[in-house]
C-alpha cells in the first residue's frame, strides 16, 4: 500500500472543510479493505513527525485490529486482517510501543491486548523475550514499556483458571522476581515517573492473582516480600508533588493510584485467599494452608498498618484519598467475622465508630454545595450511593451493618454514640447546634434499622420515643439536608409498628408537607418514604382522598430528576389505588408518556454528541433505568383498566409515540417493557383496534431489523394479536402473512436457538387453534418445519424443544388430520412421527399437552379408512392405547396445575422485605459469639452454587440418548388457548361413539386390541363425559335462570 497516499488521506480527515473530511473518510474505508493497510499505518505511527497525524493513524490502527484481527460477528462486514500480514506486524508492535510517547502507547496497548488474546503464546512466542529484554534494560523508558507489555499480558489472563493459566504461571515465574526488585527500588523514590511505574507493577500483580494465585506466589519466599512491598507503599509518606491542591486531581496522581492498588492487593489477598472462613469446597484444597498462614501471620500486620494510617488521618497528620479510605474500612469489614482478626479489631471499634465511621457518614462541604447548586446530582449520590463502590461512606455503612449484625454487643456502642450526639444537639443553644453531626447520627441509626427492629431486639420498643424526640422536629429544620434525612429515616423504619396512633398522623402530615418542600431532595425523599408507609392502614386510607394530587407531585418530581426509585413508587401506587386513579387514567398516562419521551429524547441527544463511550454508558444506564420504571408504571396502569375498554382505547392512541420512538430508535434495553405494554393493551381490551394493528406492522418491521433475538419478549403480544385478531387475519391476509413470516424466520435465523424456536412452535399453535380453516395454504410448511428438525437435527435436541416440535405437528393433525397424513406420507415421515409421538406420550405432562394429544387423536378417529395411509394401519389401534394413557394421567396433571396456580397466588399475597437473615433464634447478649468465628453467608451461597453445578454435571450427559432424567415441562398460564375451553372427555366420547356408529368394523378392531384394564378406562372416560355434560347443563340452566331473574 502507498504509505504516502494513506498519510495524505489521514491528514485530510483533519481538515476543517467537511466535504474534504467526508471524502477522505470514504477513501480510508476503501483502503481498510486493501492488503498492507495495517503495515502502512504502523509505518506512519513509527515515523510521522506530525503528532496529530500520528495520533489519528494509531486510532485507525487500533480500531482496525480490535475489530478484525480475527473475524468479529459484531462487525461482520469488516474483512479480517490477512494471515500473511500478521507475523511481521506482531514483531514490529513492541519496538514501536517502546519508542512512542505515552499518548500513542495508550492507543497501542488495547491493540496489543487484543492480539495477545488470540495469538499468545502459540503465534507470538517472541512476545515474552522482548518484554524481558525491556525489563532488563538500563533506561527508564524501556523498563516502563516492559511493564506495560507485562500488564497487557496479565490482563488477558485475569479471569482464566486451571489449565488455561499455565502460560501465565510460566510468565510470572520468569518476571515477578525481577519486577519485585524494581518495585522495592521505586518505593524509595519520589518522582511522578517512579509512581507511574510502581502503579503498573501493583496492577500487574492485581491481574495475575485476581482469579487464582499461582502456587509459586503462595510460597513464603514470594508472599512475604510482595506483602511487604504493598505495606511499604501504604505506609509511604506521599511525595510533595503528589499533594496537588485540587483534590480530584490529587486522587488521580500516580502515587495515590499506586497506594490505591497496594490497598487493593492486600484486601484481595485476604478476602479471596487468606480467610479460611471464605474457603469453599472447590478452592479449600489449594488454599487451605495458605489461608491459615495468612490470617494468623499477615492479616494482623495489615490491620496494624491500616490502623496506623487511620490514626494519622484522624489526627490530620496525613491525607487519604476516598478510595484508600474505602479499602481500609472494607478490610476492617472483612476482619469482623474471623475470630483471629476480630480479636485484633475489637479493641478499636469504639474509636473507629466515633472518629472514622461517623465522620465518613456526615455531610461534607462538597455534599452541602451539591445540595444547593446541583440537587439532582446530590440525590444520585445519596440515593444510589451503593453504586459508588469507591465511596468511603458506602464502606462505612457496610462495616456498621456487618459489625452490629455479627458482633451484636457493638450495636449498643453505636446506639450510645448516636444518643450522645442527638442529646448534645438537643441541649445545645441554637447557634451552637452542629447540624451536620445530627444528620450523620440520623443516617447512622437509619443504617441499622433492620438490626434495631430485628427479632428479640431489646431496643425496638424505644424507637418510637426516639422518633418523637429526635426525628419529628427535623421536619421543621431550616436545613434542607436535615429535613431530607428525617424523611429517609422514616423510610428505613417503615416496619416499625407505632403504638401511638397520633404519631402515624404526624408522620403522614409531615410527609405530605415535605412533598411540597422547596428543596428537591426533600421532596424526593418524602416520596420514597411514602411508599413503604402505606402498610399503615391510616396512611393508606388517607391517601385514597389525595392520591391524584400525590401522583401529580410524583410525576412532577420525575420530570425534575431521573431517580428510578420514583417510578417504583408510582407503579405501586397505581396498583394499590387503581380504583381511585381510574378517572384520571388518561391524563396520568399522557403525563407518563411525556415524561418518557423527554427522557428518551435526552438519551438520544446525549448519545449523538458524546465521544466518551464510558461516560455515555453510565448516562445511558441512568436514563434507561428511569425510562424503564416509567414504562413499568404505564404497564401496571393499563392492567388496572381491564374493565374499562373505552378508556383503554384512548390510552392506546396516547401510547403510540412511546412504542414508536422505542422501536424505531432501537432502544433494545427498553424492548421488554414496551412489548409488555403492547401485551397489556391487547390483552386487557380483548380486541385489536386499528391503532394496535398499525403497531403490529411496526413490530414486524422491528423483528426483521436485528430484533429477532427479542422474540421471547414479543411472544405474549403476538399471541394476543392471533387470539383477539383472528377474524381480521382471516379478512386481511397481509396480517396472517406477517405472523407466518415471523414463524418461518424464527426457524431459519442463525442467531436464534432452541428456546427462541419454542416461541415459533407456540405461535404456529396459536395460528392453527385460533384461525381454524383459514391457514390451509401454510399447513404444509407448518408440518415440514418441525419434522425436518425432528428427523435431521443439526445437534441433539433439548427435550422441551423436541416436545414443542412434536406438538407443532400434533396441532397440524388436529387442524386437518387427512392433509397432515398426506404430507407426512409424501415425505416418508408417517411412521417416524407416530413412533415419536406415542413413545413420548408420558412426556406430555401438562394439561395443555394432554388435551392437545386427546383432541388430535379424536380427530384421527373420525377419518375414513381410505384416508389412513396403509403404512400405519397395522398400528392404528395404538390411538386408543395412547388415549387411555392420556386420560389415565390427566386427573393428576389437572391437580398439579391447580396446585401451581395456588402457589402463584400465595406468592403474590405473601411479600416480605425483611432482610434480617441473621436474626432467627439469636440472642443479643451472646457472650460466646463475640469469641468465635462467624460463618460467612456468601461462602455458604457459593457452596450451594457449586453443589448445584456438580449435580447438573452428574445428571446431564449431552452424549446420552436417554432423556428420562430430564425435567418435565412445567405448567404455565402465561398464554391463553382455545384448548382451555375444550372439554376433553366429551370430545373424545363423541369421536369414539361416532366411530362405533359410522365405522363399526374399525371400532371392533381397535377395541379388541385393548386389554380389559384399558377397556375399563375407556368406559370410565365415556361415563365421566356424561357426568361432565350433565354438570355443564345444570350450570348453564342456573345461569340462565339467574339472568332471567335479574
Amino acid at each position: 500500500m502507498d504509505v504516502a497516499a494513506l498519510r495524505d488521506c489521514i491528514s485530510q480527515t483533519l481538515q476543517a472543510n467537511a466535504d474534504i473530511r467526508r471524502h477522505a473518510e470514504l477513501q480510508l474505508k476503501q483502503a481498510e479493505q486493501s492488503p498492507g493497510f495495517i503495515g502502512a499505518l504502523i509505518n506512519i505511527v513509527e515515523s510521522e513527525p506530525d503528532q496529530n497525524i500520528k495520533l489519528s493513524a494509531v486510532v485507525y490502527l487500533k480500531n482496525k485490529v480490535t475489530r478484525s484481527w480475527e473475524f468479529n460477528e459484531d462487525f461482520p462486514k469488516v474483512a479480517p486482517v490477512p494471515e500473511e500480514e500478521k507475523p511481521a506486524f506482531r514483531e514490529r508492535l513492541v519496538p514501536v510501543l517502546a519508542s512512542s510517547p505515552q499518548q500513542i502507547r495508550g492507543q497501542l496497548l488495547p491493540l496489543i491486548g487484543k492480539i495477545l488474546h488470540y495469538d499468545f503464546p502459540q503465534k507470538w512466542p517472541s512476545y515474552m523475550d522482548i518484554t524481558l529484554k525491556l525489563l532488563h534494560a538500563n533506561d527508564i523508558n524501556s523498563v516502563f514499556a516492559g511493564l506495560q507489555c507485562l500488564l497487557a499480558l496479565c490482563r488477558v489472563y485475569r479471569y482464566k483458571s486451571g489449565d488455561k493459566r499455565e502460560d501465565l504461571d510460566t510468565v510470572t515465574q520468569a518476571t515477578f522476581p525481577l519486577i519485585l526488585g524494581i518495585g522495592n527500588r521505586l518505593v524509595q523514590e519520589t518522582s511522578t515517573e517512579a509512581g507511574e511505574m510502581l502503579k503498573l507493577i501493583l496492577k500487574i500483580y492485581k491481574h495475575a492473582v485476581y482469579f487464582e494465585i499461582a502456587a509459586h506466589l503462595r510460597e513464603e519466599s514470594a508472599i512475604v516480600p510482595w506483602a511487604t512491598l504493598f505495606i511499604n507503599v501504604v505506609g509511604k509518606e506521599a511525595p510533595p508533588e503528589s499533594m496537588l491542591e485540587d483534590l480530584d486531581e490529587r486522587e488521580q496522581h500516580a502515587w495515590w493510584k499506586a497506594k490505591k492498588w497496594a490497598y487493593s492487593n492486600l484486601n484481595r489477598l485476604f478476602a479471596r485467599y487468606g480467610n479460611p472462613s471464605c474457603m469453599t469446597s472447590v478452592n479449600s484444597e489449594n488454599y487451605k494452608d495458605f489461608a491459615k498462614n495468612f490470617i494468623n501471620n499477615f492479616a494482623p500486620e495489615i490491620l496494624k498498618a491500616y490502623l496506623q494510617q487511620v490514626e494519622l488521618w484522624v489526627a490530620k497528620r496525613t491525607w487519604l484519598s476516598k478510595i484508600c479510605l474505602s479499602f481500609i474500612v472494607a478490610f476492617m469489614d472483612e476482619c469482623v467475622k474471623p475470630k483471629v482478626t476480630w480479636q485484633h479489631l475489637a479493641p478499636h471499634v469504639d474509636n473507629l465508630v466515633a472518629h472514622v465511621l461517623f465522620p465518613l457518614l456526615c455531610q461534607t462541604d462538597e455534599d452541602l454545595e451539591l445540595f444547593g447548586t446541583d440537587p439532582a446530582e446530590y440525590l444520585h449520590r445519596k440515593i444510589n450511593f451503593f453504586e459508588e463502590v469507591s465511596a468511603p461512606d458506602v464502606a462505612a455503612t457496610n462495616f456498621l451493618v456487618t459489625v452490629t449484625r455479627n458482633r451484636r454487643k457493638t450495636t449498643f456502642t453505636v446506639l450510645n454514640f448516636v444518643n450522645d450526639i442527638v442529646n448534645r444537639y438537643e441541649q445545645a443553644p441554637e447557634h451552637e447546634k452542629n447540624h451536620r453531626e445530627k444528620e450523620g447520627a440520623l443516617r447512622m441509626i437509619g443504617t441499622l434499622a433492620a438490626i434495631i427492629l430485628g427479632k428479640k431486639s431489646p431496643i425496638a420498643n424505644n424507637v418510637e420515643y426516639f422518633f418523637v424526640r429526635h426525628v419529628f422536629p427535623e421536619f421543621r429544620s431550616p436545613h434542607g439536608y436535615l429535613r431530607a434525612r428525617a424523611c429517609d429515616v422514616l423510610e428505613k423504619f417503615s416496619e416499625l409498628d407505632f403504638q401511638d396512633h397520633n404519631n402515624i398522623v404526624v408522620i403522614y402530615q409531615n410527609i405530605l408537607q415535605s412533598l411540597q418542600d422547596p428543596a428537591l431532595p426533600v421532596r424526593v425523599e418524602a416520596a420514597l418514604a411514602l411508599q413503604p408507609l402505606i402498610r399503615h392502614e391510616f396512611i393508606r386510607k388517607s391517601m385514597q382522598e389525595n392520591i391524584p394530587q400525590i401522583m401529580q407531585q410524583l410525576l412532577k418530581l420525575t420530570n425534575e430528576v431521573d431517580v428510578d426509585a420514583l417510578a417504583n413508587v408510582m407503579e405501586e401506587f397505581v396498583e394499590v389505588f387503581a380504583s381511585e386513579l381510574t378517572p384520571f387514567a388518561v391524563e396520568l398516562t399522557e403525563q407518563l408518556r411525556d415524561t418518557y419521551l423527554r427522557i428518551v429524547s435526552e438519551l438520544m441527544e446525549k448519545g449523538q454528541g458524546n465521544s466518551d463511550e464510558d461516560a455515555f454508558g453510565e448516562y445511558l444506564d441512568d436514563k434507561s433505568i428511569t425510562a424503564l420504571g416509567v414504562l413499568q408504571t404505564i404497564g401496571t396502569l393499563i392492567l388496572t383498566l381491564e374493565s374499562t375498554p373505552e378508556v383503554l382505547l384512548h390510552l392506546e392512541n396516547v401510547l403510540v409515540p412511546v412504542i414508536t420512538v422505542t422501536l424505531e430508535n432501537k432502544l433494545f434495553e427498553l424492548y421488554n417493557e414496551v412489548f409488555e405494554i403492547i401485551d397489556s393493551c391487547t390483552f386487557s381490551a380483548k380486541s385489536i383496534s386499528p391503532t394496535m394493528w398499525m403497531v403490529f406492522e411496526l413490530i414486524h418491521k422491528t423483528f426483521k431489523d436485528r430484533a429477532e433475538v427479542y422474540v421471547e419478549d414479543m411472544l405474549p403480544s403476538l399471541d394476543n394479536y392471533i387470539t383477539y385478531g383472528a377474524e381480521m387475519m382471516r379478512q386481511n391476509p397481509t396480517y396472517l402473512e406477517i405472523i407466518v413470516d415471523i414463524i418461518q424466520t424464527i426457524f431459519t435465523h442463525e442467531r436464534l436457538g432452541a428456546m427462541d424456536r419454542i416461541c415459533g412452535c407456540k405461535l404456529a399453535e396459536a395460528v392453527m387453534l385460533n384461525i381454524r380453516g383459514g391457514v390451509d395454504n401454510y399447513l404444509k410448511g407448518f408440518i415440514e418445519i418441525p419434522m425436518q428438525c425432528l428427523i435431521n437435527p443439526p445437534t441433539k435436541l433439548v427435550k422441551s424443544y423436541q416436545l414443542h416440535l412434536m406438538e407443532m405437528v400434533i396441532n397440524c393433525v388436529y387442524y386437518n388430520p387427512a392433509v397432515t397424513l398426506q404430507v407426512l406420507e409424501q415425505h416418508g415421515w408417517t411412521n417416524k412421527f407416530f413412533s415419536l409421538w406415542f413413545s413420548n406420550i408420558d412426556n406430555f405432562s401438562r394439561v395443555h399437552d394432554k388435551k392437545l394429544s386427546i383432541v388430535a387423536i379424536s380427530a384421527l378417529l373420525q377419518l375414513r379408512p381410505e384416508q389412513i395411509p396403509p403404512t400405519i394401519q397395522p398400528g392404528w389401534h395404538r390411538l386408543l392405547q395412547g388415549a387411555v394413557r392420556l386420560f389415565e394421567t390427566l386427573p393428576v396433571a389437572m391437580k398439579n396445575r391447580e396446585e401451581v396456580s395456588k402457589e402463584g397466588l400465595l406468592e403474590d399475597d405473601f411479600q416480605s422485605d425483611d432482610g434480617n437473615e441473621w436474626e432467627a433464634g439469636a440472642e443479643w447478649n451472646d457472650e460466646e459469639k463475640d469469641e468465635t468465628d462467624i460463618p460467612d453467608e456468601a461462602t455458604g451461597y457459593l457452596e450451594f452454587l457449586n453443589s448445584e453445578s456438580a449435580k447438573l454435571k452428574e445428571t446431564i450427559d449431552f452424549d446420552d440418548d436417554d432423556d428420562d432424567d430430564e425435567e418435565e415441562l412445567e405448567e404455565e398460564s402465561i398464554l391463553e388457548s382455545p384448548l382451555d375451553s375444550i372439554e376433553p372427555y366429551i370430545l373424545f366420547r363423541n369421536a369414539f361413539l361416532g366411530l362405533k356408529q359410522q365405522q363399526p368394523q374399525l371400532y371392533d378392531n381397535l377395541t379388541k386390541a385393548l386389554s380389559p384394564e384399558e377397556q375399563a378406562i375407556i368406559g370410565g372416560v365415556v361415563e365421566q363425559a356424561s357426568i361432565n355434560e350433565a354438570q355443564a347443563a345444570a350450570t348453564a340452566a342456573a345461569l340462565a335462570q339467574q339472568t332471567n331473574g335479574n
